[in-house]
């Protein structure tokens, strides 16, 4: 932990952010909550053994590996997870083997739409642009990029069920 603040401070500084990436993950601020509250409890924990030189960067990646544990462990227990969920997960993979059997998942989620849905799946979802941005960035009305972005999300869940 960063020597120049005690518990309190450093609560108060960075939970703010902690939060933040946690909702934004998992889309309840329910389990964002309680994700976020974990994080720092884990800190801690081990704040002898950390490396805190760092911390905003130290805590944005504990709050995303906890996040996608959440989910993951979710979908192990059969819970239903939301398209964004997995969304979320096949973005954030970082080992090998989930990335290839991600890149499958993708290919075969493209295959089924047109080359212009990949287009506005990455400017929503990776870029971070709003349906508005990128209704003008392809030519299209917002109600047939919204409809896109929903028709990928339904055959996510089709091909996640296979």
């Amino acid at each position: 932990m960063n020597q120049n603040l005690n518990a309190e401070q450093f609560y108060t500084r960075y939970a703010p952010m902690v939060l933040r990436r946690c909702c934004k993950l998992l889309g309840d601020e329910n389990a964002a909550a309680d994700i976020a509250q974990e994080v720092f409890i884990k800190v801690w924990e081990k704040r002898n053994s950390l490396n805190t030189e760092f911390p905003s960067s130290l805590l944005w990646r504990m709050a995303t590996n906890m996040c996608l544990n959440h989910i993951r462990n979710k979908k192990r227990r059969g819970e239903n997870i939301s398209a964004n969920d997995m969304l979320v997960h096949i973005a954030c993979a970082e080992d090998v083997e989930s990335k290839i059997g991600n890149r499958d998942i993708l290919n075969r989620l493209f295959k089924r739409h047109p080359d212009s849905s990949r287009t506005i799946a990455v400017l929503h979802y990776i870029d971070k642009m709003t349906l508005e941005e990128v209704a003008a960035e392809v030519k299209m009305s917002v109600p047939g990029v919204r409809k896109r972005l929903r028709s990928l999300k339904t055959t996510l869940i089709e091909l996640e069920a296979l």
